[in-house]
């Protein structure tokens, strides 16, 4: 586990600040590597509001975010302060229906 860098403590204030967040490549208007955009769309079908940061343009960011998950790839879904996972996990839950169940055991509303 990472210590308190200033990015980790950044990145907690993130994951903490926002019921739903998305570390990402780019931004959900214009996602930059298909991973990205494949999250982004399975929130957007489900109206689930959430909170991006791109992290291309932030080397510290970049890193920190895989030190404090302990999860070598981005994109990265946190909701309510919990790790969720990466693309493939939430395509999986998506498609099986936990990822609807997940979001509405924390409270977050999706459609």
């Amino acid at each position: 586990m990472m210590t308190n860098t200033p990015a980790h403590d950044r990145i907690d204030g993130y994951v903490n600040g926002d019921d739903v967040v998305l570390f990402m490549k780019g931004n959900p208007t214009f996602p930059q590597c298909g991973f990205s955009a494949a999250v982004v769309e399975v929130l957007s079908h489900m109206q689930v509001p959430f909170q991006s940061y791109d992290v291309l343009p932030d080397a510290e960011l970049r890193e920190g975010i895989k030190a404090y998950s302990q999860w070598p790839t981005i994109p990265q879904l946190y909701v309510k302060g919990e790790f969720i996972g990466g693309c493939d996990i939430v395509r999986e839950m998506f498609a099986a229906g936990e990822l609807r169940s997940l979001l509405e055991e924390k409270g977050v509303k999706a459609a």
